[in-house]
């Protein structure tokens, strides 16, 4: 359905109760988020079709709806002004209804499967064919919104408020004089380089990008999303995301199999492991964000500083506090304030 065909429907109920009634359509929660301002995900299956075609974003909090709202808004402008080669893979906003006192988005639902379900299938991470495989599929979708939605050459500028959100944040940290003036150094070099700006998902990692085969068909979740920011923001999500959870599944203090050089039980070992360590997965990190400095016309040698400022990022907008610190921690690590020791 597109959006002129959404925006005459005429059959939008007003609350989820009504959209839900009848003996017509079957839902399906697939997904509660974990965040202090979660969002439960229903999807609606029209009764005797097994793919949905409506899907539900219902706010649990007034935070929450205020970001549901906004990603509403967000997704219109996205469709206005991408290409119907990139729409298909981006829900198309139909409307709300309401849901006790909160206003539920209703969007269409997308085919494919979601990257997470390989990742985290028997061995998938241990093997190189497959990890390049998924590397590739995100790639590949990234330089198509990036080539369809480009228009002014700026600054590579990664702070969107970091350094203000880490000081406002972490201002009782003792050293976060050193780490913002660190973070600010980083910014500063990579501002020194230039790309296109373009519509930027902000939260670009495979829990939220749906496959089919070898591609990429549909990115769902975008209320972190900006119809004009700096791409490189996505590119580096994708990679420290993926990074993160190589060890999700090895017992602490063993070898994560697959991965000589990464051994589980330190929290973002992952992600130093891409970073700094030595390997097929970091080799494959590296080409990653290179790749993409260097087809959006920024020097290839940028890769670890824009990995650095994703990982700041992440400390100063995480939505959950722990997973903020957490990130804050590794980010003191990687630029030598700190030991793995100090994170526990």
């Amino acid at each position: 359905m597109t959006i002129a065909e959404a925006r005459t429907a005429s059959d939008l109920p007003r609350t989820l109760s009504e959209l839900l009634s009848g003996d017509k359509t079957d839902a399906i929660v697939i997904a509660v988020s974990k965040d202090p301002h979660a969002k439960v995900i229903v999807l609606l299956i029209p009764r005797g079709s097994q793919a949905p075609t409506l899907a539900v974003k219902v706010p649990t909090t007034a935070d929450a709806s205020a970001v549901v709202e906004a990603e509403g808004r967000v997704l219109e402008a996205v469709h206005t002004r991408a290409p119907a080669s990139i729409r298909e893979g981006i829900p198309s906003p139909i409307g709300f209804v309401v849901v006790d006192r909160f206003r539920a988005l209703v969007t269409t639902a997308l085919p494919g499967t979601l990257m997470a379900r390989d990742y985290h299938r028997w061995r998938h991470i241990t093997r190189a064919r497959d990890v390049g495989a998924d590397f590739n599929a995100a790639s590949q979708w990234l330089e198509q919104l990036h080539v369809a939605t480009a228009h002014t050459r700026a600054s590579l500028d990664m702070d969107v408020g970091v350094v203000a959100g880490l000081r406002s944040r972490f201002g009782g940290e003792p050293d976060i004089a050193s780490i913002l003036a660190t973070v600010s150094a980083i910014h500063a070099h990579l501002r020194s380089a230039s790309t296109p700006w373009t519509v930027v998902h902000g939260d670009y990692w495979f829990g939220n990008l749906l496959v089919s085969g070898s591609s990429v068909v549909g990115v769902v979740d975008w209320e972190n999303a900006t119809i004009s920011g700096q791409p490189m923001r996505d590119v580096v999500r994708f990679a420290l995301a993926y990074a993160l959870y190589l060890d999700r599944h090895t017992r602490p203090g063993h070898r994560v199999r697959g991965h000589e050089g990464l051994r589980a039980g330190h929290w973002g070992a992952g992600i130093v492991y891409a970073v700094d360590g030595r390997g097929w997965f970091p080799t494959i990190v590296r080409r990653f964000i290179e790749d993409h400095l260097e087809r959006l016309g920024a020097p290839r040698g940028l890769w670890r500083a824009a990995a650095l400022a994703g990982v700041a990022e992440i400390a100063a907008t995480a939505d959950d506090p722990e997973f903020a610190l957490r990130h804050l921690q590794l980010l003191r690590e990687l630029v030598g304030l700190g030991e793995p020791e100090d994170r526990g």
